[in-house]
């Protein structure tokens, strides 16, 4: 039996609630932005980025707020077709960990699905990687910030784009601007595939 649109137990929930809803992370001890870039090119790629957001959203003090457009890449740094292609997007999130805190729960992220760390540019069944934390800049060797790499990689910077147009890269400057001035060959729009932003 459906409920009679009259029915007077059934309310529409009151902005102030939607409001204080949405507010939430600014009363989460000091939030701050971070932009994380997933890939994947071993198992089911897809499933694996879906799975690294979803472990991602149930992180305390983290909470994954938009999620980019799929795009399909060459491997970085190895010789054309020793490595199957990747899949790549970046997420935007909301987190009251600090950059060590969530540099340990991407790790654990990746460990979770098999991420074996052999050799650099090795293939992998997932990789998280913090690609900038609010405006922090440091040069620390266990966490660059940002990314070190992140200004010249068209399958950070398509994604990232795509999310936020008026991204700014710290030390760097605009996204756009860097995305202009990068190779964009074998980095290829998905759009038959999508990712879910986690509820």
């Amino acid at each position: 039996m459906k409920p009679n649109q009259s029915d007077p137990t059934v309310q529409p929930v009151p902005a102030a609630v939607v409001a204080a809803v949405d507010a939430a992370d600014s009363t989460l001890s000091n939030p701050h932005w971070a932009v994380l870039a997933l890939g994947a090119n071993l198992g089911n790629r897809l499933e694996n980025l879906q799975g690294a957001l979803d472990a991602l959203a149930d992180t305390p003090g983290l909470r994954v707020k938009a999620v980019s457009p799929v795009y399909e890449t060459e491997p970085w740094g190895v010789e054309p077709g020793t490595q199957p292609s990747y899949l790549n997007a970046v997420a935007l999130v909301r987190t009251t960990l600090p950059p060590s805190s969530l540099l340990e729960r991407a790790q654990a992220v990746e460990e979770a699905f098999l991420r074996v760390r052999d050799e650099r540019w090795g293939a992998r069944t997932l990789d998280v990687d913090i690609i900038a934390y609010a405006d922090v800049v440091s040069d620390d060797p266990v966490l660059t910030l940002p990314h070190p790499r992140a200004h010249q990689r068209a399958f950070v910077l398509a994604p990232w784009h795509d999310l936020d147009p008026e991204a700014q890269l710290p030390g760097h400057g605009a996204v756009a601007t860097l995305l202009a001035a990068v190779d964009r060959a074998g980095v290829t729009p998905r759009t038959d595939l999508e990712l879910r932003l986690p509820e």
